[in-house]
Formats: structure tokens, sequence, C-alpha cells
């Protein structure tokens, strides 16, 4: 497999990592339908840790069958699949080598009290994705929870380890917690920075979340409002979460979040696209949906991605 031209010129932005990280990085960027093209779809079924097994899967039983995730993506010509530890051994010999994996290393419930802080408990490790041939591993922060700091240094920590050992990193950078509004989860100054933090931790791969033109922080507002900085549409909004990610020289997904139609996921990867976006890590708006429809509306995303939808 021979690396294109684009994808050679995305992993020369990775200046300081090893032949491993970046080999890695180029099984990620070259598989698939939209391999070689610079973008890229994930599909990440970490759900039924976060939200429980029936608010994940029960609108698409079949997706209680870890199988059938792999099969998924793997059909859908999709880039990589993520999920944590229990899923990936599930189906790691069945389909070993047939796609990239991304182990998903910590992970949040919905049985915790509102009082126990925004945190991720850590619930595998990089010894963990070496032993079962994963090109990644995936961690949550929580910028502005109280727990923060933690969750920075948690991985700092396994980021470095990663590296050492020829292992990509993807930060899930999700602003959320006591210092963050429920309209600033999604504002395009916390994204922005939200993607800025997880830059400067070391991911290869950042996934934030698509923002609104809300701005939650007075100081940052002013800034905004003096520079006049472009926030009016979805794709100027992307377009400044990638200057935050280096100037576009770190591979950024948008998530898809909730089911919801399929225009509305339709016009969030045009809006990606025209931004200069990496793509798309979409989740519960595929596997809730049935294989047909999942595997129609993953098929209209890649022909967006390619310019051609």
């Amino acid at each position: 497999m021979k690396a294109t031209r684009t994808v050679q010129k995305i992993l020369a932005n990775y200046e300081s990592d090893t032949p491993g990280v970046k080999a890695n990085l180029c099984r990620i960027l070259m598989n698939g339908k939209l391999g070689g093209t610079g973008k890229m779809i994930i599909l990440p079924v970490d759900q039924g840790f976060e939200h429980g097994p029936a608010r994940s899967f029960a609108p698409n039983p079949a997706g209680y069958d870890p199988h059938y995730h792999y099969q998924l993506a793997i059909d859908a010509g999709l880039n990589a699949y993520a999920a944590p530890l229990g899923m990936i051994e599930a189906g790691a010999d069945t389909f070993a080598g047939q796609i990239p994996t991304i182990l998903k290393v910590n992970s949040a419930n919905s049985l915790m009290s509102e009082t126990a802080g925004k945190n991720q408990a850590i619930t595998a490790s990089v010894d963990d994705a070496l032993r079962l041939g994963c090109a990644a591993i995936g961690f949550t922060i929580y910028p502005g929870s109280d727990m923060a700091l933690d969750m920075f240094e948690e991985i700092s920590a396994m980021r470095e380890e990663a590296a050492a050992k020829g292992v990509a990193t993807v930060i899930w950078s999700y602003p959320r917690g006591e210092a963050i509004t429920k309209d600033g989860e999604t504002a395009i100054d916390i994204a922005a920075y939200a993607a800025q933090i997880a830059a400067l931790l070391g991911a290869h791969i950042i996934k934030i979340k698509l923002s609104t033109d809300h701005l939650m922080l007075g100081e940052a507002k002013k800034v905004y409002e003096a520079q006049e900085i472009d926030i009016a549409t979805q794709a100027a909004r992307v377009r400044h979460c990638m200057d935050a990610a280096f100037g576009g020289r770190r591979i950024v997904v948008f998530s898809g979040g909730a089911k919801k139609g399929a225009d509305s996921v339709y016009d969030d990867a045009r809006a990606i696209r025209d931004g200069g976006g990496n793509g798309s890590i979409i989740g519960r708006n595929s596997f809730q949906r049935s294989r047909e429809d999942a595997l129609d509306m993953l098929g209209k995303l890649v022909d967006i991605y390619k310019g051609k939808a």
C-alpha cells in the first residue's frame, strides 16, 4: 500500500513521531473508501458504557453484538472502528487485520451521581492496544471539569507510552463540567479551545463536537468581535477549529452526536468538508439505524467527502 501524496503531506505534519506511529496513522488514512483522500469516517461504539445497553442498542438490536459493528465498519468502507476493551476483544480474532481499530482506554457511565464530578475511569492500557493490534488509543478529556487537570495528566502519560510503542493517540475533547454552561458545551470559543488543548496534549487525531455561534467566555468574545472572526456558518466555525488545531496541522474529526435526520447528518458533513475538517466520527447516527439504512447513509457521506454530493 503506497501512501498518496495527500496522506504523505498530512504525515509530514507530525514531525517528532516515530515510523511506528506514522505507520499506524497511515493505516487509518489509507483504509476504506476514503483511503488516500485525507478525509475519514470512523465508527465509534462506546455508547454502551456511556448511556447503557438499551439506550444505545435497542433501536437496532443487532447492535448488541460486537461483531455487528466490526462488520458494519468494514462493509461501509470506513477508515477505522473505535470501541472499549471488551468490544474490541469480542471480535479481535474474527476481524484481525480487516480494519484499523482504536482502543478507547477510558470511559464514563450514567450511573454516577451528579456530585461525582465529570471524569472517566481508565479501563484499558497501551499494552492492550498492542496485544489487540490496534492502530491507536482513544482517550476522552473534559475541559471545564474540576477533574480536567487529572485527565490531562493521565493522557499525557499514556500518550508518551503509546508514542514510545508506536501507537497513535486520538483525543475526544468534550468541554463539560462545573466551569461550562450547557450552551457553552458547543460554543465556538469553547470548541476551538478544546481543539487547541487536545493538540497541545499531543493528540494525533482530535475529536470535537460541531459548534454553534454562541460565545461563552467574555474575554474571548471581545477578541472575536475585535478581530471580526467569522463564525456565522457551520463551515466557518469548522475552519476556525481547524485553525485552533495548529493551523490544520492536526487531523480533526467531528462527532455526529445523538441520532437525527439523515439530511442533518449530510449537512453537517458538507460543512465539515467545506470548512477543511478531516471528517466524521459517527456512532449513534449509523448503528441505531438498520444495517441497510446505515450503509446507505455512510455511502452518501463518503460521496460528500469526495465532493460528489
